[in-house]
C-alpha cells in the first residue's frame, strides 16, 4: 500500500529514545547499488520491543546511479526487488515486494528517486532488535540505488500480532508436470498461538519467464488457498491496470498487464482471512494452482505467511491512511493536480461499523472546508472517498502549497484514536489557462471497429461535458476552437487500446499528438501527456479566471456521490450513493472503451453488484439522477480476479 502522505516529506532519520503516541521512530537500514543479481545485506538495531506501534511502514527508495564505463544495460529493465527481515532467533519474512521501472523515461533522469510504502505492521513481532534486513535483487546490470527507512509510529494498533509462521519462500516452476507447483505448496499443519482471535493468510505472488503462451508474465492464471481440505479463495494472478501505472512513460513495454505486477510499481500482497482459527486449534493449510503443462520457463515467485492476531483493540476508530490528492507524490501522479475535490483513503480500525465520518480539510493556515460522508465501512475494511470542493483549495496559488486533512467526528461522536485524524501534504495548483483555446488534435491509426481508440472530453466542475471529439476517424486532423467561461475544467484524454497516442512497441499504429493553444504561437503544457505516451490516458485540470465564486452548491448536501468498495473488488462490490435523501435515477458502468456493460434504474442509496460477472479491467460507475438539478457523478472501479 501507498503510506501517510505527511511521511512524504520528512527527511529527518532520528531514533527517538522517548516516543509518545503518534510519535515517530526512524530507523535507517539498507543504503546500496544494485549492480547486480545478489543478496544486499545490512545489520539493523530496531527497538526492542517494549512499546507498541500503531503502524510500522518500510518506505524502500529507489533511485539510480550512472553506471560506470559504456553497459549495454543500465537500469534499463524491469527486475524484482525482494526485502527481508531476518532476526537473531531463524525469524525470516519477506517484508514487500517491487518491480523496478524500465528506467530511461522521460521523468527518470540519473537523480531520479521515488518512494514505495509497504505497511509492515503485521512483522512487528519480527522487527526488533538486532535483524539483517535484506534486499535480493533479481537483476543482471546496475543503475539502481536503493535505502530503506522504518517508520515507526507509536501506539495502539488495530489488532495485536501474536504470531507469524512463513508457509512458501521460492521461485517455483509452474506447469512442469515433473515438478509440479502444488507438490511445492502442499498443506501444512499448523496450530493458532495462545491468544489468537483471527487469522489472515497473506500472500506475495509475481509470475515471470514464458513460454509459448506467455505464461507466467502474461497469461492469466489463478490459485486456489485450501484450509482443512475446503477452498478459502481462488483469485487471479494478474495486474489488470498497467496502462495506468503512475510512472510513465517507460523505455520498455510498461503498458502490458502482467502476473500480479506492473514495471515500476510495488506489488500488491493479497490478504485471505482464514475462517475458524482459534487460540490452540490445528489446521492444515495449503494451496493449488490453475492446471496448466508448460512447455517453457514459466515461474511464479511465492512468499506466504500465516500472522495470527489478538482481538480488536479499538471499539470506534477511522484512519485515515492517505491523500491522494492534492498531492505532489509521483505515487499518485495521475489523480493530480486535481482543483476543488479531495481524495482520502480511510480505513475502519475499530470493531463497530462506521456509518459517517465528519472532516475538515483545506489549505494550510486557510479557512477550513466541513462535510460529512456517510455510507457503511466495515471493521478492518478501507475505501477512497472525494470530499467536497474547498475553497482554499480553488485558490491556491504558487508551488509545494501545505494541504492538511482532518477527522473531526465518527459516527457523529468523539472516535478512540486521534493520533491517525490528521494528515498533512504539499501539492502544486493547476494552470490558469485563457478563455479562446483551440484543441488540435491528430489521431493515430489504432482502430476498434473502424473508430479511433482516441478521444478527449473537457469537463466542467459538475462533471459535465462541454466540449468534446469522440467517435473520431484514424489518422485524422481535428481542430476544435472554443471559448471556456470562468470555471474549473479537466480535459481527459482517453485511449481505449491503452497504448496513447504513441507507442514505440505498435509501429503499426503510426503516431498521433494532442496540443491546445490559446494563439497560434503558444501551446499550454499538458502534465501526463509526454508526447503521446501515457497508456490509457492522463487528465489535465486547469481553471479559466478566478472560478472561486462560481462554484455551484459545493458544499450542498443535494449534491451526490459515489462512494465504491471495496475497490479493487473481486467478488461482490457494493456502490453507495452519497449526499441525497431521494435516490431515483440511473446508474451505468462501462468499461474502459466506454462500452456500456450495466445499467438499472435505482431507487436506494446502496446497491450490491456480483463482480465474478465483469471481466478483470477498469471500469467508470456513474449514476444520473432524475433531477436535472442533480448533476451526474462518477467513480472509477477495478475488477481483479
Amino acid at each position: 500500500m501507498r503510506f501517510f502522505s505527511i511521511l512524504l516529506f520528512c527527511s529527518f532519520l532520528i531514533l527517538k529514545a522517548n516516543a509518545a503516541p503518534g510519535d515517530t521512530t526512524w530507523v535507517q537500514a539498507n543504503i546500496n547499488q544494485l549492480d547486480y543479481f545478489n543478496n544486499f545485506d545490512t545489520t539493523v538495531k530496531f527497538p526492542d520491543g517494549s512499546k507498541k506501534y500503531r503502524k510500522i511502514i518500510m518506505v524502500f527508495t529507489l533511485g539510480k546511479y550512472v553506471c560506470p564505463g559504456t553497459p549495454t544495460y543500465c537500469s534499463d529493465w524491469d527486475y524484482t526487488v525482494q526485502t527481508y527481515a531476518m532476526n537473531k532467533v531463524g525469524d525470516t519474512v519477506e517484508l514487500g515486494r517491487l518491480i523496478t521501472p524500465y528506467g530511461k523515461g522521460a521523468r527518470m533522469p540519473a537523480s531520479w528517486q521515488q518512494d514505495y510504502f509497504f505497511d509492515v505492521t503485521d512483522y512487528t513481532t519480527v522487527l526488533r532488535d538486532s535483524n539483517k534486513i535484506r534486499i535480493h535483487y533479481s537483476g543482471y546490470s546496475g543503475g539502481f540505488t536503493a535505502n530503506i527507512r522504518f517508520a515507526m509510529i507509536e501506539g495502539t494498533p488495530e489488532r495485536d500480532v501474536i504470531g507469524i509462521k512463513s508457509m512458501w519462500d521460492g521461485s517455483f516452476a509452474f506447469g512442469a508436470a515433473a515438478n509440479p507447483i502444488d507438490a511445492k505448496v502442499a498443506a501444512k499443519t499448523l496450530t493458532a498461538p495462545a491468544g489468537t482471535s483471527a487469522a489472515t493468510y497473506r500472500l506475495n505472488i509475481t509470475g515471470h519467464g514464458s513460454d509459448p503462451n506467455g505464461c507466467s508474465e502474461f497469461c492469466q492464471k489463478y490459485y486456489r488457498v485450501i484450509k482443512d481440505g475446503s477452498m478459502v479463495k481462488e483469485k487471479l494472478i494478474w495486474r489488470a491496470n498497467c496502462g495506468l501505472n503512475n510512472l510513465y512513460p517507460q523505455s520498455g513495454t510498461w503498458i502490458y498487464d502482467r502476473g500480479n505486477w506492473c514495471p515500476g510499481d510495488l506489488v500488491h500482497t493479497n490478504f485471505h482471512p482464514l475462517p475458524g482459527v482459534t487460540a490452540g486449534g490445528n489446521f492444515d493449510l495449503g494451496m493449488t494452482f490453475e492446471p496448466y503443462t508448460s512447455t517453457g520457463a514459466a515461474v511464479y515467485t511465492i512468499y506466504g505467511a500465516v500472522v495470527y492476531y489478538g482481538g480488536m483493540n479499538k471499539t470506534l476508530d477511522a484512519s485515515l491512511d492517505e491523500i491522494i490528492a492534492p498531492t505532489n507524490y509521483d505515487g499518485n501522479f495521475r489523480e493530480n493536480a486535481r482543483i476543488g475535490y479531495t481524495t482520502v483513503k480511510i480505513r475502519n480500525t475499530g470493531s463497530s461499523v462506521i456509518n459517517n465520518i465528519q472532516f475538515s480539510y483545506g489549505v494550510t493556515g486557510q479557512p477550513m472546508t466541513t462535510t460529512t460522508w456517510s455510507g457503511v465501512l466495515n471493521p478492518l475494511t478501507d475505501t477512497v472517498i472525494d470530499l467536497y470542493y474547498a475553497i482554499s483549495l480553488t485558490k491556491a496559488t504558487g508551488t509545494n502549497v501545505p494541504y492538511e486533512v482532518n477527522i473531526v467526528s465518527v459516527n457523529s461522536s468523539t472516535d478512540n484514536d486521534a493520533t491517525n485524524n490528521k494528515l498533512t501534504t504539499t501539492f502544486t495548483p493547476a494552470p490558469v489557462w485563457p478563455t479562446n483555446i483551440t484543441v488540435i488534435f491528430r489521431t493515430n491509426a489504432a482502430s476498434i471497429g473502424g473508430v479511433s481508440e482516441t478521444e478527449w472530453r473537457i469537463f466542467d466542475e459538475t462533471g459535465a461535458i462541454v466540449k468534446q471529439r469522440i467517435n473520431n476517424a484514424v489518422s485524422t486532423n481535428y481542430a476544435d476552437t472554443f471559448d471556456l467561461k470562468e470555471g474549473i475544467y479537466k480535459l481527459a484524454v482517453t485511449d481505449a487500446g491503452c497504448d496513447g497516442l504513441n507507442f514505440w512497441a505498435n509501429p503499426s499504429a503510426g503516431s498521433g499528438s494532442i496540443q491546445v493553444k490559446p494563439t497560434i504561437f503558444t501551446t499550454m503544457a499538458l502534465r501526463g501527456y509526454f508526447s503521446g505516451d501515457f497508456g490509457c490516458g492522463f487528465n489535465q485540470y486547469f481553471k479559466v479566471g478566478n472560478p472561486s465564486t462560481g462554484i455551484i452548491n459545493y458544499n450542498a448536501p443535494e449534491i451526490s456521490s459515489l462512494n465504491v468498495y471495496p475497490n479493487p473488488a473481486s467478488d461482490e462490490v457494493t456502490i453507495h450513493i452519497d449526499g441525497v435523501a431521494t435516490v431515483k435515477g440511473k446508474l451505468a458502468i462501462t468499461d474502459n472503451t466506454g462500452k456500456l456493460v450495466y445499467n438499472l434504474d435505482v431507487s436506494q442509496n446502496t446497491i450490491k453488484l456480483d463482480a465474478k460477472s465483469f471481466q478483470s479491467g477498469l471500469y467508470f460507475v456513474s449514476y444520473q439522477s432524475n433531477s436535472l438539478a442533480q448533476p451526474k457523478v462518477t467513480a472509477k472501479l477495478s475488477i481483479i480476479k
